[in-house]
């Protein structure tokens, strides 16, 4: 049986997700086979179309949203941040491209305005090194979480996806960053205290660095940077006084040279728990005290930087005006330069002429985040963008139009106008022109009126 109307299956749909009838396990066609969905925007997207609503021009908008996502996202540096518009009227998508190392922590952060209950789907994939094959999802957070971290497993390309459900949408605050995975293993002090890094040279290139040395005072408290078991306590060798503990999570921690251990093997501590005190016994006798602190997995040595050192840099305040999101606007300079990234870096995408037409979807830093009415998107300076709240100058239309609801000339008619009725010109787009009209209404005219 068909459903009566889009609108109508999309709100049963939802009475569906919210009575947690649509589980990663459910009864797919007549053969009885199961279907397991691995997070909850495959769970939803399955559900259109147990909904029958995934062939319908909604559902495929909704559907080719998330794969354009993908393929358009945006390259950002970390930390970030962007106000974002998600219009809830037409399906969409949008997703952020950054760099990470194995041992960080990500920390997303998706703000919504207040009362906002919708549901974001919120989803990371790592990029396959060989670019014909498409990112590999790699963790989604329950969909009703606004705030998640995700501990780095592998150094590489990351997605991260955000997509509201059908209907749905609105203003959401983006935040995206990286912090320590694990707690700094020594008190008082933090990656600054670092002056030997994973991999340096030791005894005149015969072997590498496995760790990291952490300068600090003598007897200064060394302390567990998981929660775990301690392992191993033993004096010998290049190490000195030596402590292993183990996380639980497949990390092995290393701590050396210490000059007092104060824990047994076989017992329990937790994050911020005392170890030992930092020295110089070891190899190390004839160098400043210092903690040689290493990770350890099944595959070895690991550099432990990432796991330990918290950035200082905080995500950039948005400084471009929000309050028109969602709002088509213009721009305001003779020519400007529409990018790839919020970072104003790269070859522009295209030359855009003065006045032209934009979709405000978003702003970052000083730029906007825009949509132009044939659909290609990018950023442009917020300083040269200006609203529509004043017409360019009033034509008479010396023969009829249409007035059409997109820049295109197949769009749909929303009004019809005669010769010589006035028009307010507010924007263009090449050949048309986006005017109000003397009843109020507003569309786009194709040709030129002198």
């Amino acid at each position: 049986m068909q459903p009566s109307s889009p609108r109508r299956s999309i709100l049963a749909l939802s009475l569906l997700v919210a009575l947690g009838l649509m589980g990663g396990c459910e009864q797919v066609g007549e053969t009885g086979d199961l279907f397991f969905a691995r997070f909850p925007h495959e769970a939803y997207a399955h559900g259109l179309e147990k909904a029958g609503l995934a062939e319908t021009a909604l559902g495929r908008a909704w559907i080719e949203a998330s794969e354009r996502a993908m393929a358009e996202s945006v390259a950002v540096s970390l930390p970030f941040r962007e106000v974002v518009f998600l219009d809830p009227a037409a399906p969409s998508a949008l997703s952020y491209r950054f760099s990470l190392e194995r041992g960080q922590q990500l920390a997303v952060d998706l703000r919504p305005q207040p009362g906002d209950t919708t549901r974001v789907f919120a989803d990371l994939f790592i990029v396959d090194e060989d670019t014909t094959r498409p990112p590999r999802h790699t963790f989604s957070p329950a969909d009703s979480l606004r705030q998640f971290t995700y501990n780095v497993k592998r150094t590489g390309d990351y997605l991260l996806r955000l997509q509201p459900e059908l209907l749905r949408g609105g203003r959401y605050t983006v935040t995206v960053q990286t912090d320590a995975s694990l707690f700094f293993p020594v008190v008082g002090t933090d990656s600054r205290a670092i002056r030997s890094y994973f991999g340096d040279s030791r005894d005149g290139g015969k072997r590498s660095h496995r760790g990291v040395d952490i300068f600090a005072p003598k007897r200064t408290p060394v302390v567990a940077a998981a929660e775990g078991m301690v392992t191993r306590v033993y004096e010998r060798g290049l190490g000195g006084k030596v402590v292993w503990l183990s996380d639980g999570r497949g990390h092995r921690l290393y701590y050396a040279h210490l000059d007092t251990q104060l824990v047994r093997p076989n017992t329990r501590v937790h994050v911020g728990d005392t170890l030992g005190l930092i020295g110089n016994t070891g190899n190390a006798i004839n160098t400043p005290s210092h903690l040689h602190f290493s990770v350890y997995t099944s595959g070895g040595a690991v550099d432990p930087f990432p796991f330990v050192h918290q950035p200082r840099e905080r995500p950039p305040a948005v400084r471009a005006d929000t309050t028109r999101l969602g709002q088509l606007a213009r721009t305001a300079a003779l020519k400007v330069n529409l990018q790839s990234t919020p970072e104003g870096t790269g070859p522009p995408l295209q030359e855009l002429p003065h006045h032209t037409a934009l979709r405000l979807l978003g702003s970052a830093g000083a730029w906007h985040r825009v949509r132009l009415p044939g659909g290609l998107t990018g950023y442009v300076p917020a300083r040269h963008v200006e609203p529509l709240d004043r017409p360019l100058e009033t034509l008479a239309l010396e023969t009829g139009r249409l007035v059409r609801a997109e820049a295109t000339p197949n769009a749909p008619a929303i009004d019809s106008l005669s010769a010589g009725s006035p028009v307010e010109l507010l924007a263009l787009n090449g050949r048309f022109r986006y005017v109000q009209t003397s009843r109020n209404s507003t569309g786009w005219i194709e040709g030129n009126e002198e």
